[in-house]
């Protein structure tokens, strides 16, 4: 067991988490019986992974996928949360570096900025302004 200090809205709590390996796939035991409420969950980074065989150039993808995901770059940034796009930072063919805001999505009233995860350019554009995503939705490729 290892104890930390979590400050949550000028609170201070103690937590107790257990370690369980390396590669153990459980979460964290938190001892939360201090906590008056669930704190709030904060932004994920966005998810990039490589885009599926059927996503790239050189095969046909099915209708129904290339309909949905519209994928022309070898990996992709997905929405990380449901929310809305209000805003694209960035065109197709822009190089982007490290860090860069390429999106505003808003979620739970919150102003979410999706960040570049590396050094790229922008493959394609796969959202608009207002557009409603889910969690996991592909909002730009890169390659």
């Amino acid at each position: 067991m290892r104890r930390f200090v979590v400050n949550v809205n000028g609170n201070r709590y103690e937590v107790d988490v257990e370690e369980v390996g390396a590669f153990a796939q459980a979460a964290p035991a938190v001892n939360a019986a201090s906590f008056p409420a669930a704190a709030p969950k904060t932004a994920e980074p966005p998810v990039v992974s490589a885009a599926p065989a059927s996503a790239r150039q050189d095969e046909p993808a099915p209708a129904s996928q290339a309909a949905h995901s519209g994928a022309k770059g070898a990996f992709q940034i997905t929405a990380p949360m449901p929310g809305t796009i209000l805003d694209i930072r960035v065109n197709v063919g822009d190089f982007v570096t490290k860090g860069t805001v390429i999106a505003i999505l808003e979620a739970m009233k919150m102003e979410n900025e999706i960040l570049a995860p590396q050094d790229a350019i922008i493959a394609s554009i796969n959202v608009s302004r207002n557009q409603q995503v889910n969690s996991g939705d592909i909002i730009i490729t890169y390659n």
